[in-house]
């Protein structure tokens, strides 16, 4: 225990930091070497800054990638031998000949000393096996293929990322813009573009320390508010007021947790849109400032509505067409640009224009922020560069100017939504995805997608979810109840769960629209995803300490394996569970999926209750109401109940789902959710699961919390619940034993024979305090309840349904059936025969379904 107790204050003081200085370009001295026209900088023992400048003007500017050198300087070795100079760290050796100019092949060198994965660099060495990044966008594309009518199509392609087998990266900093010293920093070219300026990083196979050495010298990902993991309505409709009160309200109806309305162009005024187009070649009305008041009579009394129901709402912007003069806003506008009027000329877009942001934010959009609005959602789809500073992405610099300005006006924390505009716009965390094709193709190919944007760590992507229109080929689709469930259920376990779909009345993505299974899968999926919400929010804490994404390759983890890169779609969400999405049709009313599970643990397969073996690639069948979620072993979940239907605050009751196949431990995280003050004011809760096999006993402890931040509750109400198991002899906690019940209650430890979970409630448990829960099991008798019985019993009970729906009041079931069917609550009613009962139907259920199946 003593080692575990060490570890564990390793990882509180290293996951869950505390803030540190704010980032600063300017390295510290005793870690940078001058020689004339060159200069290194030591950042980590794996990462040197190498720069060449005939004129030796250097620059300690921050640039659009790079914008903290002041690092603890690693121990390094400086020496001059027959004219060269050689800087040894722990884990570089770098060699240059003095005197030689410009970075070549011939004079400079850096020799990887990992003795695992050793590796020798010179300049103009080319890369063979990037992991790729990300791209701008996947408007238009059915999968990686872009279609528009008949134009030609192409394929897409994606950016290198930091990542490569190869072991290292180059990364090149020359050509960067750089930002100014300015309180409200500005983009400012370099003075000179004849020079060098080059991050060289090495790795080996170790893919996450790399990702943390980038995060030191190029950013940290913030963490988004807590609402962002929740449940986005979005729709490109032109909805108003009384509209998506009715939305609202049916999502209440029906039970369905909602945190974010998405409100697209149409809360501004639209009428010329299709007319004709304005003077920058853009629909007119596709940029829009002023409110349609046919559809929003008073934005602030909508506003207060949304507070009253806890969501969050984002307004759409195309702002290409910059100013026009038909916007209420024009007059102020130009009053503060300086601006003639008199030809009544539409006021251009000038990103690079300090000027005139800062009155884009003052005159037309903090007065918006002010009536109550949350976040923007930026949709720049136009020119891709700054028309006055050509290498300015204006992508990228929208980005930037969006988060930084509400980071500084605001105590919220700030979030923008909007496109990849390139290397270091990790920093800019929710990325729009764009219009991507309804078809099994954009499905399938979506994963990857995600997974290879960590490698860049952009892992908060936001996908249409379902697809945004059909292919615009001259084809009549059909929207596919099918195809859709499939996709929200990537959608809850993917970073951003929104969905979303063009202005055509036959997308119809309310759940509530839907029946039957669809509608279970739907709302399975959705619940799914809020139970997830503490664990979910815990790992984003952790992309915000290390830079690891929350959807993540599997060569992460187990980078030695070439399924690991071969499974290229297959993912680990967080930490602890692995997800094989699936991405085509069912057969035979069964989705058939190929699984790669790694060694070193075995994992639950969460919807069947099976669990299987690490080590091995399998093939699994699914159903459309479950999914390929995968939890290794002993694993520690924090999950939230099935009543929760809002994030705007923490919920006051969490579970603690412990997972069967061995030990875990997890830090619980948790902060105000939506304050920029969590890099220090924050909390964890420590559990450790202590599976004792050979005594048959199981300990869970729950440790003292430590930290705090504003609104912390005392107390919380705590549920254990652990999954997988048998009927217990006996439930203790801190040493006083606990009564069994069969209809759960407040006091009492029950047990969910559908899941073959144990639940013991701690009600108003004192969060300053330690709790010790130990179950012990029956020692002379034991059961596999992790076989797969959990779908054996859910396929028995469909197939009685069905033939109790066929056969109405003419079918009896058989006796051999019904004890099998209702196994679940026998165990739970008749605990002190459990392994009768479990035996029986191990022994009997192959029949009983054979049995349901072919008799009347």
């Amino acid at each position: 225990m003593k080692k575990i107790f060490l570890l564990s204050v390793v990882l509180i003081l290293g996951i869950f930091s505390v803030k540190g200085e704010d980032p600063n370009p300017l390295a510290d001295p005793s870690a940078v070497i001058q020689e004339g026209e060159v200069r290194f900088t030591i950042l980590t023992p794996r990462v040197i800054r190498l720069e060449w400048d005939a004129a030796k003007q250097f620059t300690d500017n921050r640039s659009f990638v790079v914008v903290n050198r002041n690092l603890p300087v690693p121990a390094f070795t400086r020496s001059v031998k027959g004219g060269k100079l050689m800087i040894k760290t722990a884990e570089l050796e770098l060699t240059y000949q003095l005197n030689s100019g410009k970075f070549t092949k011939d004079n400079l060198q850096i020799r990887y000393l990992n003795k695992k994965n050793p590796l020798v660099w010179n300049p103009g060495m080319q890369q063979k096996q990037n992991l790729k990044g990300t791209a701008r966008t996947l408007d238009r594309m059915d999968g990686t293929t872009w279609i528009r009518g008949d134009e030609p199509q192409h394929q897409l392609e994606l950016e290198d990322g930091i990542l490569s087998r190869d072991g290292w990266t180059l990364l090149d900093d020359s050509q960067s813009l750089l930002f100014d010293n300015a309180d409200v920093a500005w983009v400012k070219e370099r003075d000179n573009n004849d020079l060098q300026d080059l991050y060289f990083m090495a790795y080996g196979n170790d893919y996450k320390t790399a990702i943390k050495d980038f995060t030191l010298f190029a950013g940290k990902t913030p963490l988004p508010p807590r609402f962002v993991f929740g449940y986005w309505w979005s729709r490109y409709w032109a909805y108003s007021d009384n509209e998506l009160r009715d939305v609202a309200a049916n999502f209440k109806q029906y039970n369905i947790p909602l945190d974010v309305l998405v409100v697209d162009m149409d809360w501004h005024e639209t009428d010329s849109l299709f007319a004709r187009k304005d003077q920058y070649d853009q629909k007119k009305h596709w940029t829009g400032w002023t409110w349609e008041k046919r559809l929003f009579p008073d934005p602030k009394q909508f506003f207060d509505w949304t507070k009253t129901q806890h969501l969050k709402t984002t307004l759409n912007l195309h702002p290409a067409s910059g100013m026009p003069p038909f916007e209420s806003q024009y007059k102020d506008f130009a009053r503060a640009m300086n601006f003639d009027t008199s030809n009544n000329d539409y006021i251009p877009w000038q990103g690079s224009n300090k000027k005139f942001m800062e009155t884009l934010f003052d005159v037309v959009l903090h007065p918006i922020e002010k009536q109550g609005l949350d976040f923007w959602w930026l949709d720049w789809q136009q020119w891709v560069f700054d028309k006055d500073l050509e290498k300015l992405n204006n992508t990228w610099w929208l980005n930037y100017t969006f988060f930084t300005d509400m980071q500084r006006n605001s105590e919220k924390r700030p979030v923008i939504y909007h496109r990849w505009g390139g290397l270091g716009n990790h920093r800019y965390q929710i990325g729009f995805s764009g219009d991507a094709y309804i078809t099994w193709n954009t499905l399938e190919y979506q994963p990857y997608f995600t997974n290879t944007a960590s490698n860049v760590l952009y892992g908060y992507w936001s996908h249409d979810i379902g697809g945004h229109k059909f292919i615009e080929d001259g084809k009549t689709y059909e929207f596919e109840p099918e195809m859709y469930a499939r996709w929200v259920q990537y959608g809850a376990l993917s970073p951003i769960l929104r969905t979303h779909s063009n202005k055509d009345p036959l997308l119809a993505k309310e759940i509530w629209k839907y029946r039957g299974e669809y509608f279970n899968a739907l709302y399975n999926a959705v619940r799914l995803r809020y139970q997830l919400v503490p664990y979910i929010y815990t790992m984003a804490r952790e992309t915000f300490e290390t830079g690891l994404s929350l959807c993540r390759p599997m060569y992460y983890d187990y980078a030695a394996n070439e399924q690991a890169y071969s499974y290229s779609r297959q993912y680990l969400f967080g930490d602890n569970i692995l997800v094989a999405p699936i991405g085509a049709p069912m057969q035979d009313n069964l989705s058939k999926v190929k699984v790669w599970l790694p060694e070193g643990n075995d994992w639950y397969e969460w919807h069947t209750g099976t669990l299987l073996k690490g080590g091995q690639e399998v093939e699994r069948e699914f159903p459309i109401e479950e999914y390929p979620v995968y939890i290794k072993s002993g694993s520690v979940i924090p999950m939230y109940d099935n009543e929760v239907t809002n994030l705007d605050k923490n919920p006051d009751k969490q579970i603690i789902a412990i997972f069967p196949g061995g030990d875990g431990r997890f830090f619980i995280y948790e902060d105000a959710g939506n304050d920029q003050k969590y890099e220090t004011e924050f909390a964890t809760t420590q559990v450790i699961s202590t599976l004792d096999k050979a005594n048959r006993r199981h300990s869970v402890t729950i440790y003292p919390r430590e930290g705090k931040y504003a609104g912390i509750e005392a107390t919380k109400n705590q549920v254990v619940k652990l999954y997988g198991v048998e009927m217990p002899v006996s439930v203790t906690v801190n040493g006083v034993n606990k009564n069994y019940t069969v209809i759960p209650n407040e006091t009492d430890w029950s047990y969910y024979g559908r899941e073959f979970a144990v639940s013991i409630p701690l009600i108003g448990a004192d969060c300053a305090a330690k709790y010790e829960v130990v179950v012990e099991y029956n020692k002379t008798q034991q059961a596999d309840v992790n076989d797969g019985l959990i779908r054996q019993m859910k396929v028995l009970q469909k197939a009685i349904e069905a033939r109790k729906f066929k056969y109405a009041g003419g079918y009896v079931v058989p006796e051999i059936t019904g004890f099998c069917a209702e196994t679940n609550l026998k165990v739970a009613y008749d605990p002190d025969n459990f392994y009768q009962y479990i035996n029986y139907f191990k022994a009997n259920h192959e029949k009983a379904y054979e049995i349901t199946k072919l008799t009347k």
